[in-house]
């Protein structure tokens, strides 16, 4: 029986992904541009067949899909495991099919309206094929970030638009992440044509599409891509602009910033330049700064004539003026040192998987303020565009992550992994280059570093990562050992991972010290580079107590903490930059001995109640801003108080 990884190939001629072309605007209504949200019930249907590829044989997308078959409603954005009671759709690998009819206003499609229409995913996972009304029209290769594409010939006036996707969740050696199809032929122990799909990482590989998939419009004549860097000279706050427009040679730019109240402050014309504001209001981190996430607006008109017609196109770029530097033991924003005291998270959920949803992310970002998080990283993948909006408007410090988790085999360094890698870097950076809230990107989590091919592999990643923006610091989170991690040269800020008393010594609390102690000083004698500690905890299940502290119960969890923040407490006055506890709140994770319904190390549970290291970290949160004479903050005229002695004001 041919692989299923083959199946895929003889459907597809799958290849390696072309990195997408032009810009990734997040889609903004305006007076030129329209917005339908496809948002809703979609047709859906898994394959079952034993190569996967019935639906690309008999053709499913040449008709409407309840018409080849039985289908379900599935909800979008969402993953589709855990949405019905079927167990094997829970653990389903291969293509799973959705289906949309939706009907586009009239106007956009009357031919003198000079109008695009576009078809955009935020996230699919982890392979798409789209075809509207029966005509293929792009693929994607990887989840996690959008991709989209112009489909107004494919649409006709009064008309429904069928758009069809396929979706593949197999993770291959060369995928990011990575991963392996294992085949059982013993057919005395296992049904025939039995396989699992294998990984590394510790999360559940959910499927589905994750974010909401839109319609937009812009004129024929667009602007298509927006790029901004800010910088300070004095009380002086610079902008550095460059936009690229599509669709007409012909065409004048004119460009308007405004601060929050709408009052203008520059203006320029022309496709590339700078704008400088007097005494600016500085982009700061939560609690570093009365006004923190303060974000300036600016606004793009382009002027252009397209077969003698005059079109216009307006996109407003929201703008934070902040700046970045690193030393040999700081981080520094806007000139000021920065201490990252904040979370890991994971786009997790019950039922809706990975799917985004308003009320979650709002929860968790009170959460956030309620803690006095100034900091996460989208551990492990990018986070949905509407999550990192919210952190560009509260002040809330990103590390942006590619998917590059579970790298532990040496197939994973091949030429053919890195070109995927490289395209992904590009991906990720066209989406967030803009947003102040993300102060360095990372390549990748937890990689087995210390093989010979990651020396190469990593100052490739790099080295391709700096010279796309070389605005922002780059790292990758390590848990090799000091000496031989050969990706660390590479770096500028070197982040760790370990779980002493856990994974290690598990059980033994009075090691954690002395062990954690030796970390850093290897590391930073070795690299002269600051460090974040980028992951640290202990699993606990909510209710489960003991005196004294037993690992899996509340207590143990926050002793491990507690011996940790002794060590940071006295490294962070030489050159440890940070701590990101391991995790916000408990995730699914694939089923296993080690894992009682997920991982719970989760200083709140999936449903988002508190542990009691949750109190411990907001009082050591709170405690952190103080001494570095930080100040509480209000959003919207919600103030979120810290333990005493701080009082809102």
């Amino acid at each position: 029986m041919a692989c299923l990884a083959g199946a895929l190939c003889l459907v597809l001629g799958w290849r390696l992904a072309l990195a997408l072309e032009g810009g990734m605007l997040y889609p903004r209504e305006s007076p030129s541009r329209e917005l339908k949200d496809l948002s809703g019930l979609w047709s859906f249907r898994v394959d079952w067949s034993e190569q996967r590829d019935a639906g690309f044989v008999q053709q499913w997308y040449r008709q409407p899909l309840r018409q080849s078959g039985p289908v379900m409603d599935m909800p979008v954005p969402a993953s589709f495991n855990e949405i019905t009671q079927d167990p094997s759709l829970r653990k389903y690998v291969g293509w799973a099919w959705y289906e949309k009819e939706v009907l586009p206003p009239a106007r956009w499609l009357q031919e003198e309206a000079g109008t695009r229409v576009v078809l955009r995913v935020g996230s699919a996972h982890y392979y798409s094929i789209v075809w509207v009304n029966g005509v293929q029209v792009t693929e994607h290769e990887g989840g996690h970030l959008p991709f989209e594409v112009e489909i107004g010939n494919f649409l006709q006036p009064v008309e429904l638009c069928r758009i069809t996707m396929a979706i593949n969740n197999t993770l291959t050696p060369h995928t990011l992440p990575p991963g392996t199809i294992q085949y059982f032929k013993d057919e005395a122990m296992y049904p025939k044509g039995y396989f699992v799909q294998n990984t590394r990482f510790d999360f559940f590989n959910y499927a589905g599409i994750h974010r909401p998939v839109v319609l937009y419009t812009t004129p024929s004549a667009y602007i298509d891509d927006i790029t901004v860097t800010t910088d300070l000279a004095g009380n002086v706050g610079l902008l550095q602009y460059l936009v690229s427009v599509r669709g007409s040679p012909h065409y004048s730019l004119t460009l308007t910033l405004r601060n929050r109240d709408g009052d203008v402050v520059a203006a320029a014309n022309g496709s590339a330049g700078g704008l400088k504001v007097l005494d600016p209001n500085l982009w700061w981190p939560y609690l570093m700064n009365e006004q923190p996430g303060y974000l300036y607006y600016l606004e793009v008109t382009l002027s252009a004539m397209v077969n003698g017609e005059a079109l216009e196109d307006k996109y407003t770029q929201p703008v934070g003026f902040r700046t970045v530097r690193v030393t040999s033991t700081q981080f520094l924003i806007n000139g000021k040192p920065f201490y990252f005291h904040g979370v890991n998270k994971h786009e997790d959920a019950d039922i809706r998987g990975k799917g985004l949803d308003w009320s979650l992310i709002v929860k968790d970002f009170n959460l956030l303020r309620w803690l006095g998080a100034n900091a996460f990283r989208t551990s492990h993948y990018p986070y949905a565009e509407e999550i990192m909006e919210l952190c560009d408007a509260y002040g809330i410090v990103v590390i942006d992550e590619c998917p590059g988790v579970g790298m532990r085999d040496r197939t994973n360094f091949e030429n053919k992994s890195l070109q995927h890698h490289l395209i992904v870097m590009e991906e990720l950076i066209r989406r967030d280059k803009n947003r102040p809230s993300v102060v360095m990107w990372s390549v990748a989590n937890e990689p087995a570093s210390e093989l010979a091919p990651a020396a190469y592999y990593f100052k490739t990643v790099i080295a391709h990562t700096k010279a796309m923006d070389p605005t922002r610091p780059v790292t990758f989170i390590s848990n090799a050992n000091y000496a031989r991690d050969q990706g660390a040269p590479y770096v500028d800020v070197v982040c760790v991972n370990s779980y002493f008393s856990w994974y290690h010594d598990p059980g033994h609390l009075e090691v954690i010290q002395l062990q954690l102690n030796s970390q850093f000083e290897n590391w930073y004698k070795t690299h002269q580079k600051p460090i974040i500690q980028s992951e640290y905890g202990a699993d606990a299940v909510a209710g489960l107590h003991s005196d004294p502290p037993l690992m899996f119960t509340e207590e143990y969890q926050a002793a491990v903490l507690k011996a940790y923040h002794t060590i940071f407490d006295q490294k962070r006055k030489e050159y440890v930059i940070g701590e990101l506890i391991w995790n916000f709140a408990d995730f699914m994770t694939e089923q296993g001995t080690t894992r009682v319904l997920g991982n719970k190390k989760g200083i709140f549970t999936r449903q988002r109640q508190p542990k009691s290291a949750a109190f411990l970290l907001k009082e050591r949160y709170w405690k952190l801003a103080n001494e570095s004479g930080l100040v509480p903050s209000k959003h919207n005229g919600v103030c979120f108080p810290p333990p005493q002695p701080f009082k809102c004001t």
